[in-house]
C-alpha cells in the first residue's frame, strides 16, 4: 500500500486511527534519536529518512534524482514496517538488532532483510528502535552504502 501523500503530515493523518499514535511515537523517538544530517521526507509511498543531495549529491544510485534512503516507515495492509538499510547492509548490526529485540519484546522477530513487522502497535520496542536509529551516523552510512555498492559491483562486473 503506497501512499501518495505529498508530506508526513498528510501520511499519518490519513492511516488507519488505531495506528496513528504508534506511527506518532515512532516517528517522534526516530527524529528525536536520528544523528544529525539525515532528512525526513516522504519516499517510496512511505514515511523516510534520507541522505539528502546537499550531503550526497550523487543520490541513491538506482534513481539519482532521488536522495540516498536510510529508513522507512509505513503502515501497511496488515502491519506497521520499519525498513532500515543498515541492518540489511552491516552484519554485526543485524546481530546486535536480533539480539537486543529478543531481550525488549517477549514477540518473536517478524523481519525481512531490512523490514522488520510489527502486527499490533502494542508489541513495537519503541526505546530499541529509537536506539536502532541512533547507530549510524550519516558519513558512516554514506561510507557503508558506498562499500557495499562497490562490492556488489565487483561480483557483477
Amino acid at each position: 500500500m503506497q501512499s501518495k501523500a505529498p508530506t508526513v503530515d498528510e501520511y499519518l493523518a490519513e492511516i488507519p486511527a488505531e495506528r496513528q499514535a504508534a506511527m506518532n511515537k515512532l516517528r517522534k523517538i526516530i527524529l528525536k534519536n536520528l544523528p544529525k544530517g539525515f532528512k525526513e521526507t516522504m519516499g517510496y509511498g512511505m514515511m523516510g529518512y534520507c541522505v539528502p543531495h546537499s550531503i550526497y549529491p550523487a543520490g541513491y544510485h538506482c534513481n539519482p534524482k532521488d536522495p540516498l534512503p536510510f529508513m522507512g516507515l509505513a503502515s501497511q495492509k496488515n502491519s506497521i514496517n520499519l525498513y532500515h538499510m543498515g541492518i540489511y547492509a552491516n552484519p554485526k548490526l543485524l546481530k546486535w538488532f536480533q539480539e537486543a529485540h529478543a531481550k525488549a519484546s517477549p514477540k518473536k522477530l517478524d523481519m525481512g532483510k531490512s523490514c522488520i513487522r510489527y502486527k499490533k502497535p502494542e508489541d513495537i520496542p519503541y526505546d530499541l528502535i529509537g536506539e536502532l536509529a541512533s547507530k549510524i551516523t550519516v558519513n558512516e552510512w554514506i561510507d557503508l552504502y558506498e562499500s557495499v555498492l562497490k562490492d556488489s559491483r565487483k561480483k557483477s562486473g
